[in-house]
């Protein structure tokens, strides 16, 4: 399988280059590593020229600032690779990241988005795992379509296929999503019928520091609005683009409820919710609803998962549950779990 590491920066001249170097170091070597240059004004794009002039793997795009989405689509159209890993210029990934990826995409052929853990560095450090192990986290069309479940982890743990990647991307809302463009290829792989994986393994290290494009700051009420208002053209747009009937979704979320490997309580509970809308008889919800029961449980004995409620991080740290996926969490560091929320960051 071909590779392609996608970076976005925007004034980041002091963090990209090590960027690069660790994407350069893989124990298995990326095919490209293609550097998208928003308009930087503080010499970021004369450094990224003079180092990486003619390098046979990485190629540098120059573009006006136009914000994270614009670098996804414009990165992506030079891409060649079969897998598309990104990466914000300010991370760092661990030498062995695409190799232990890879292993996860052949080992589980049906796997279209994977996820791994973060290990925090530079003003916090600690370790963020979504789950305590790896999992199967199957389909997500009609969870995200009605309960707008985020499923996924932040930009530069996300690695996705490229057959899925030709269904979201290019995208034309740039200005609404200038920062936080990766909850765009999260809902957007969840939409268009991605299977999704999670990796727990902390194989990219995730800076803490005061330049965070999204780090501390505090939408006001004028903000959040214009969020909901981008999040509902995002998925108007995608699900019209794939031709959902989305009323008869509600028909069969038991079906995509038994594609999750370890579901929790909380998740069960959410298709439940989800089935009582559907146009079938009484008789047809209940028994959708017994058939997810029987695979929670059956899953449970199995598994043991820990139960847990996640909800999606807001810029100032607090939690909006509609907004992120219900499901299990490992939390090693409760403080670490924190900065990821408060530190959700875009380049």
């Amino acid at each position: 399988m071909k590779t392609t590491c996608l970076i976005s920066s925007h004034n980041y001249v002091k963090f990209v280059g090590e960027a690069i170097e660790g994407a350069l170091r893989q124990s298995t070597p990326f095919d490209e590593i293609i550097v998208v240059d928003d308009g930087s004004t503080d010499g970021s794009l004369e450094l990224l020229e003079n180092a990486y002039a003619g390098h046979p793997t990485v190629q540098v795009i120059a573009k006006v600032n136009e914000g994270q989405l614009s670098c996804f689509n414009e990165g992506f159209a030079h891409a060649t690779g079969d897998i598309v890993f990104f990466l914000d210029a300010d991370d760092i990934y661990d030498p062995n990241y695409v190799e232990r990826a890879l292993q996860e995409y052949r080992k589980y052929s049906k796997c279209d988005f994977l996820f791994c853990g973060c290990r925090f560095f530079g003003d916090r450090e600690g370790v963020s795992l979504r789950f305590p192990e790896s999992r199967d986290l199957g389909y997500s069309v009609i969870r995200t379509t009605y309960s707008k479940a985020w499923i996924g982890g932040v930009t530069s743990t996300l690695s996705l296929r490229r057959s899925v990647l030709e269904k979201i991307l290019p995208l034309p809302f740039v200005d609404d999503w200038r920062t936080r463009a990766d909850d765009c290829l999260v809902f957007g792989a969840s939409l268009v019928g991605a299977r999704k994986r999670f990796l727990a393994e902390p194989l990219v290290r995730y800076r803490v520091h005061s330049r965070n494009h999204f780090y501390g700051s505090k939408p006001d009420a004028t903000a959040n609005y214009r969020r909901r208002l981008a999040v509902n053209r995002l998925f108007e747009h995608l699900q019209r683009q794939q031709c959902y009937n989305v009323e008869q979704l509600a028909d069969f979320p038991h079906r995509e409820f038994k594609t999750i490997e370890s579901p929790s309580f909380d998740v069960l509970r959410e298709y439940a919710r989800i089935c009582m809308r559907a146009r079938t008889s009484m008789l047809r919800r209940i028994s959708c609803i017994l058939s997810m029961t029987h695979h929670y449980f059956s899953t449970s004995r199995r598994t043991h998962p820990a139960l847990g409620h996640e909800t999606m991080p807001a810029a100032n740290g607090s939690f909006s549950p509609r907004l992120f996926s219900p499901d299990t969490i490992a939390q090693p560091d409760s403080s670490s779990e924190q900065t990821l929320q408060e530190g959700r960051k875009a380049a």
